[in-house]
This record gives C-alpha cells, structure tokens and sequence, in this order.
C-alpha cells in the first residue's frame, strides 16, 4: 500500500486563497456585515482625526509665524503634543504685559504719566556735649558751656515724588521730583513739610537742561550721613550746600568709551543774607541776586567697578547792601576716585570770598560795611571721606571737614576756623532697612577765646522706601 503524498508549501497556500472564498462564504452573511461596518468606522474615525489634527497644526502655525516659523510635525512623534504649551519668548511677553497692565494701577499723575513716591523714614537718637548751644546737630560749637544736650527725632524723615513724563521736543525725556522733609519745626509735635530740592529736566543723547532747586552748580558733592540730614553734613565745615533755584544746562562730551568731559553752566539765585558783625543802621540788603556757576568734570572708568572723576567749578556774583556793591567770587575743585572696589576716596575744595550767601549754617561771615564802605571776607574750605566697603551689609565712613577766615579781617570774638571730623557705619539689617551709628567732633576756633569742642553721638534707624 502505498503512502499517500504531501503537497508542496507553494502549492498549499495557492490551494488556501483559492478556497478562502468558498470558505468565507460558509460564515453567516450578518457576520460579515457586521465586521465591513465596524471597519467602514473606524477607518472614518481616522480620517476625521487626521483633519483635526491638521487643523490644529496649522493654526498653532498661524498664532507662531511673527515669531518664529514651526518646526514641521512628524506623524506619530510622541513630542508632538508639547507644541501646544507656550514657548519661553511667548512667557515673557505675557510676563511683560501683564507687568505694564499692574504699573496703571500704581500711583499716577492727572495727566497719565506714572510718579513713584520715594523716601526715607529716619529715626535718631542723639547726645551732645556741654557746647552743643542747645541744638540738635550744632554746626558751630557754641562759646559757653551749657547742660549737654540729648533728644531723639523723625524730624529728619525725607518723603520724594520722582516723575517721568512723555517724549519732548526733538526727542528729549522729561523727569523730575520733588523732596521734603519735616525739619521745619523744631518743637516736639509741631513739625510740617519743608521743601529740599525739587528739579524738573528734559535728557537728550548727550545733554540736558534742568529747572528747579539744588546744591550749587559748582559744590554738587557732600559726605554721607544719617545724623546730619535735616541740613548737609558738614555745614559751616568746608561744604557749601544751601539749595537755591538755579536753570542749568549740561553738555557731555565722549573722547573714548570710558574717557570724556561734562560740563555743567547755569544760573542760580543766592540767598543774600545781613553783613557780618551788626548791620548799619541803614542796611538794606537785596533778599536775593543772580549768580554764574559752573563746574567742568572729567572722568575715566578703569573698568566695570572702579572709575576716576575730577572737576574744576566756579561762582560770580554781586551783593547789593544799601547801594554798595560786595563781589562774591569763587573756585572749587571736587574728585571721588574708587582704586579699589572696596575703597572709595571723596571731597570737595574751595577758595574765595563772601560765601555766606552758599549756605555756612550758623557762621554767618560773607562781608562787613564799615559806614560807605564794605569789603567781603576771604574764605578756604573743603572735606574729604574714605569709605570702606567692608561687606555686603556693611559700609564705614570716615570724614574730615574745615572752613578758615581770614583772622585779619575779622573782630575779637568771631569764628576764625570751624572743624569737623567723624565717622560713621551703614549696617543692613535687610535690604531696605539701615542703622547707623555716628560719632563726630566738632572744634570751632573764637579769637581771643580759643578753642570750644563739640561731641555729638548719635544712633540712626532708616527704611528706605
């Protein structure tokens, strides 16, 4: 009997699709019917997903072609749904916005443009010794000996509005502000608002004009301090600080990226005050006059941190006392220079005659008049301080002052020399909140009298605002 024989592979499968029709054909037609609809659905579903996906693609496209064009998508890339989350330029311009929309909620002027209130809220506490005269920070050790003095005072406190307003003419910005404190008043509850310094100026690329109340022109720097501030540190010791109206304008000019000159010219109103030793009888002196100050700084940045500046300045003016007229005439020079990014060095110097009129606090000697005749007293001052960056948190000052008569024009009695030095120390307690301790010297020279000395110790507690 012979066995029977296999088929070939090839001739197996050629035997299957033949007969899988026949085979199809022995299912149930509602079976069949069943299994073409559910595939006629699914392959509609897909369809549909793929226009949607289109679709959702091309405006995702459309919302990102101003600022960038998208990368093409991949079919079945598993990163393709990240497309929807904003990218990192689109967070910061909603950041942006949203920051514009908040600063329309702060503090604005009438006219729309907004105004920043600034400040400081100072508190001092404060002894001095027997020649203190009976005042707060005296700026000239009193002649006699007295009790000493002690107290404490927000009478210092210092409120600022600070303004930048729209574009000006030939493309210049305007900003301004206004500062004020409560010095005024000196008896206990019975302070209000004085007005300090004030500007109002327009900025163009490489110079500017401004209008308001400030230092003079020529003497814009001053030392720092938290104990004297209701009048500039250094009053009456070398820095002539009176804040007088003034119109100035200022012209900057590069010789190189950290080398060039500014210089500085303007107008400013002195405040005339009464002759030294007891006016005639017949004084009668114009309140205030016109004055030309200047002042020409060159500077030069060693690098990011460290810089050089040195400047050069002048003051003209006339006072007019009963129909004579006393010259006002003088020369300064100022400099701060940084070698070192821990060590600062700062000051101002100046030399002439009649000062009065500048702010020198309670030595009050510009000029005399002697019947038809008057003369103006010749003046050499100046400060310096050192300041020493020793810490993030900490900073210490050290300065030295002095303001020199000229002893021959003067009368038995009166102030020949006023000096001052001291130091002090900026500690932050938190980012906007100071204390400073000072402690400061001050020994005023009487002819005829000799030496009367002054010490002042004083405790400060700032929040910057």
């Amino acid at each position: 009997m012979r066995s029977p024989r296999m088929l070939p592979p090839g001739r197996l499968c050629t035997f299957a699709l033949l007969a899988a029709p026949f085979l199809l054909a022995a299912q149930s037609s509602p079976e069949i019917a069943g299994i073409v609809a559910r595939l006629d659905r699914l392959e509609q579903e897909n369809r549909a997903l793929s226009e949607q996906v289109r679709d959702l693609r091309a405006s995702l496209a459309a919302a990102r072609a101003p600022q960038a064009a998208p990368a093409p998508a991949v079919a079945g890339d598993a990163a393709a749904p990240a497309a929807v989350q904003a990218t990192p330029e689109e967070r910061l311009d909603i950041q942006e916005r949203r920051i514009d929309e908040q600063a329309q909620t702060k503090v604005e002027a009438s006219q729309r443009f907004p105004i920043r209130l600034t400040g400081m809220a100072l508190f001092n506490t404060f002894l001095d010794s027997a020649h203190s005269g009976g005042v707060d920070y005296p700026t000239v050790a009193a002649p006699s000996a007295g009790a000493g003095h002690a107290g404490a005072t927000m009478r210092q406190t210092l409120l600022g509005l600070e303004f930048r307003g729209p574009r000006s003419f030939w493309g210049g910005t305007v900003h301004g502000s206004v500062y004020m404190d409560f010095y005024q008043g000196a008896a206990p509850l019975d302070e209000w608002l004085r007005l300090r310094t004030g500007a109002i100026q327009i900025d163009w690329q490489t110079r500017s004009v401004m209008a308001g109340v400030d230092k003079p022109i020529f003497n814009p720097r001053e030392p720092n301090s938290l104990a004297q501030v209701g009048v500039a540190p250094l009053t009456g010791a070398g820095n002539l600080w009176l804040w007088l109206p003034q119109v100035r304008f200022e012209q900057d000019f590069a010789f190189s990226p950290s080398t060039g000159l500014r210089a500085r010219v303007g107008v400013v109103e002195t405040r005339e005050v009464n002759p030294y030793g007891p006016p005639p009888a017949n004084s009668q002196v114009e309140p205030v006059r016109p004055s030309l100050e200047g002042r020409f700084e060159a500077y030069h940045n060693l690098d990011a941190e460290r810089r050089l500046e040195v400047s050069v300045g002048f003051h003209t003016s006339t006072t007019h006392d009963s129909g004579l007229s006393v010259p006002s005439q003088l020369v300064s020079a100022d400099w701060f220079f940084n070698p070192w990014k821990r060590l600062e060095f700062s000051g101002a110097f100046f030399s002439g005659e009649n000062v009065a009129s500048l702010g020198t606090g309670a030595v009050n000697q510009g000029y005399y008049v002697q019947g038809r005749y008057a003369e103006a007293i010749n003046t050499l001052g100046g400060w310096g301080q050192f300041t020493i960056h020793a810490a993030p948190r900490l900073d210490f000052h050290v300065f030295t002052g002095q303001q020199d008569y000229e002893d021959q024009q003067l009368k038995q009695g009166s102030v020949g020399k006023n000096l001052m030095f001291g130091g002090n120390l900026y500690f932050r307690v938190a980012p906007n909140v100071l204390l400073g301790p000072e402690v400061s010297q001050l020994r005023t020279f009487y002819l005829g009298l000799g030496t009367r000395i002054n010490n002042h110790y004083d405790l400060a507690l700032a929040y910057l605002f």
